[in-house]
């Protein structure tokens, strides 16, 4: 019996030591991107009607004219996170200029969830405190598989002026390149 116990112990602790160096090597720093998948590119934007947080229908073709990133994300999302001052920043800075931030949360509570963070969660802006300045939209798997699906969050989509998808971004954004493609296109 004893001897059952210790094999069981150093399984479970190898699993685990496993583990924690599998999470270390994946795991997102700073301004990594993770993926730039460009597969999308020069393809029209899907036709998506999804419910904002008043449960009004909001189509992206709504946005046609406008350049607009479209951010896959979650209340949960540490890296969603730490991108969402970015966001709303860039909204700060080309909304004037024809461009918006579509956020899309992926949480599977819904409004119920999502309502109470955007409402109550203030992100370091520039040393000020800032709301979520940008429409939030309550995202569904049938979205995103129009999207071409997700792999993880964040996940944004960068479309142009004419509703073509121009870049594809799966993990963390980066600033300066988002910041760069939003600009190309305004």
């Amino acid at each position: 019996m004893k001897k059952n116990v210790v094999i069981v112990l150093a399984v479970v602790i190898v699993i685990a030591v496993a583990a924690h160096f599998a999470d270390k090597a994946t795991r997102l720093r700073g301004k990594t991107v993770l993926k730039v998948d460009n597969t999308g590119a020069g393809e029209p934007a899907p036709e998506v009607s999804l419910k904002d947080l008043d449960g009004k229908d909001v189509t992206l073709a709504q946005y046609k004219g406008k350049v607009v990133l479209v951010n896959f994300w979650a209340t949960w999302c540490d890296p969603c996170r730490v991108e969402i001052p970015w966001l709303i920043e860039m909204q700060q800075k080309y909304s004037a200029r024809g461009f918006t931030v579509l956020g899309v949360a992926m949480d599977e509570e819904g409004r119920s969830v999502v309502a109470p963070f955007v409402n109550k969660e203030r992100f370091d802006v520039n040393g000020s405190k800032s709301l979520m300045n940008y429409p939030i939209l309550i995202g569904n798997d049938a979205a995103a598989d129009k999207f071409g699906g997700l792999l993880g969050y964040p996940t944004s989509v960068l479309i142009n002026r004419d509703g073509k998808q121009i870049k594809r971004i799966t993990g963390l954004i980066s600033y300066e390149e988002i910041a760069q493609g939003i600009e190309s296109q305004l």
